[in-house]
């Protein structure tokens, strides 16, 4: 039985019906995850919850360890990921406290050889076609609506290398190129999620029109953290839902998204790298 990962922020694991039995610190080979997980059962089914930014919000989106937080979930058993993210709006319609779905992302980012597991004498090529599973998306979209809550399926995150917010132009481009919201972590996660098949998807939780809206205030930390607090309480009672319709069985297509992007023949595998991506190759070796 797969278990099933929760990125977000630090009290997400506080879930009504979670009982929590450990905490774990994972030594990794791309060195240390966020924070420790924390794992327990919801309803029977094996949920591993791990904060993004690690415990009191310490790290900087450039700062995230992306490697090791999904090697680490991926060792842990972790088969299906839902990312639990603030995402500022590109769209008059999307307002914050409304939950968006990503079904695409565009890459703003410069940090490229930290968002991959190979190299190192094995090349892969991960087909990223369509990044999020479209299973997982399902049934975080129904959970959130049976939750009341206004719900936008599917859209274009653009990931944006932070930490700073947008300037008004990049707003304005973003905008003209049709992107749906925008924030500086899910990428990778997603990225690196899908070359460890794992199945993901996001619920980006809005809190800001960004700078670009005239009649709103330009973003801050401040209007961003008080949309976080509502937002956290939804996605926990969203994600609580969600936990008994996730399959036991790990068959999607993304279960299997390395068998045709390797590469390198067996054969030529380094000793080292093989052992490093372990948790990731173990089928294919």
């Amino acid at each position: 039985m797969g278990a099933i990962g929760i990125i977000g922020g630090s009290g997400l694991y506080e879930i009504e019906g979670f009982e929590k039995t450990e905490e774990r610190q994972v030594n990794t080979p791309f060195g240390e995850p966020s924070d420790t997980l924390i794992g327990g059962d919801i309803n029977g089914r094996q949920v591993w919850f791990l904060p993004r930014h690690g415990r009191g919000h310490r790290l900087l989106p450039h700062e995230i360890n992306h490697r090791a937080n999904i090697w680490a979930l991926r060792s842990l058993g972790v088969r299906w990921l839902i990312c639990v993210t603030a995402v500022g709006s590109l769209k008059e319609a999307y307002a914050p406290r409304h939950i968006v779905l990503p079904d695409q992302y565009f890459d703003r980012t410069s940090r490229r050889e930290h968002h991959t597991f190979f190299g190192n004498g094995i090349v892969a090529h991960i087909g990223f076609g369509e990044p999020v599973s479209a299973g997982l998306r399902d049934i975080l979209a129904r959970s959130a609506r049976e939750e009341g809550c206004v719900v936008h399926d599917g859209g274009t995150y653009v990931n944006m290398d932070g930490p700073a917010f947008s300037t008004r132009a990049e707003s304005e481009a973003n905008r003209q190129l049709g992107f749906d919201i925008i924030g500086m972590t899910n990428l990778p996660e997603a990225k690196l999620a899908r070359e460890a098949e794992i199945a993901l998807a996001t619920l980006g939780m809005i809190t800001d029109y960004d700078c670009w809206h005239q009649e709103e205030e330009d973003v801050s930390a401040q209007t961003v953290i008080g949309h976080l607090k509502a937002n956290s309480e939804k996605a926990k009672k969203i994600i609580a839902r969600a936990i008994d319709q996730v399959p036991e069985r790990a068959d999607w297509p993304e279960h299997d998204a390395l068998a045709p992007a390797i590469m390198t023949p067996k054969e030529l595998w380094p000793e080292e790298t093989l052992g490093n991506l372990m948790p990731l190759l173990e089928k294919y070796k």
